[in-house]
């Protein structure tokens, strides 16, 4: 048989190197935004009319206002004003925990009466409570101790065992242990339930487990919200001025209550608010990434969350 027809193959040979054309270069172009570029020229031109009102509106009194800033009174009542928030909040603390606990008793008599006394201190305004504690010896002249029902062996006289600073103290800080009850109930809560019935199983009591293994890991949870309320006590302090108490507030009334400089006092008083909170918020700051170390990333950039997160484990 003849040969058939002869196939030939062409293969394409690749130029060189030389010749090769190269590709055309992608050029990006960056999405635009107009509307970002308008809202910062708002906001802008805004904050130059504040700045421009604050400095030249003879209004503001600014004379006056540094002459106060530091004046006796003034210190004196910032000092009042710490020390009712601190006080507050280490009864709203202390006990908010033991109403926390108690919310989460199995005994039914035990979780009714917390519930019910969270119920009770978050539903009354605070300005209620404060005004109610500070006259208490209206409704009880004489505090007694004694057996229940039976005689009494002690008596005290109820305007020198709670006075208006104590008061106002206890009116702030047994509301504030209403909220914290909440707050510490939902960081327990957040705390994984099998980690306490293994703590159970090796014959761990119960104040231990909460003292050892929940609150530790609850903390996380419980120190954000704590923080708000902090800085939240600090500004509902002044709430102490209608029983005239001393506070920060009390006395810029004071002051200008006398000389009928209304403005310039009460930039003082929203001055020195502005300090304390911030210094409030740097402490929460540090507290709060003290307690999140391995469960969130940590953030370069300083106090205020500026910056870009760290890679790798925190």
């Amino acid at each position: 048989m003849a040969d058939g027809p002869d196939r030939t193959v062409k293969t394409e040979v690749e130029p060189p190197a030389a010749e090769r054309t190269p590709p055309e270069k992608i050029v990006a172009v960056p999405v635009r935004h107009p509307g970002r570029w308008v809202a910062a020229a708002v906001l802008l031109v805004l904050a130059a009319m504040l700045v421009n009102s604050l400095l030249t509106n003879p209004a503001w009194r600014w004379d006056v206002v540094w002459h106060f800033m530091f004046s006796s009174r003034i210190l004196s009542g910032l000092l009042l004003t710490i020390e009712l928030t601190a006080l507050a909040m280490v009864i709203g603390i202390v006990l908010g925990i033991i109403i926390a606990v108690m919310r989460l008793s199995p005994n039914p008599i035990v979780s009714t009466i917390a519930w019910l006394y969270a119920w009770f201190f978050r539903g009354t305004p605070v300005l209620v409570q404060v005004i109610f504690w500070s006259f208490i010896a209206i409704l009880y002249p004489v505090i007694s101790i004694g057996i229940p029902f039976g005689p009494e062996f002690l008596y005290f006289d109820a305007n020198l065992l709670i006075p208006i600073f104590v008061g106002v103290v206890l009116g702030f800080g047994l509301n504030e242990a209403a909220y914290m009850s909440e707050i510490v109930r939902a960081g327990i809560l957040s705390v994984d339930a099998g980690q306490t019935e293994a703590a159970e199983a090796l014959g761990m009591t119960r104040l231990k487990i909460l003292r050892r293994i929940v609150l530790p890991q609850a903390m996380r949870v419980i120190i954000p919200p704590t923080g708000n309320e902090t800085i939240s006590m600090l500004k509902t302090t002044s709430i102490a001025s209608v029983v005239a108490v001393g506070d920060l507030f009390t006395q810029a009334q004071l002051i200008y209550g006398g000389n009928l400089q209304q403005i310039p006092l009460l930039v003082v008083a929203s001055i020195w608010y502005l300090v304390l909170t911030s210094v409030l918020s740097i402490a929460q700051y540090f507290i709060e990434r003290r307690y999140s170390r391995g469960t969130v990333p940590s953030r370069q950039g300083g106090v205020f969350g500026f910056g870009r997160a760290k890679s790798g484990m925190a």
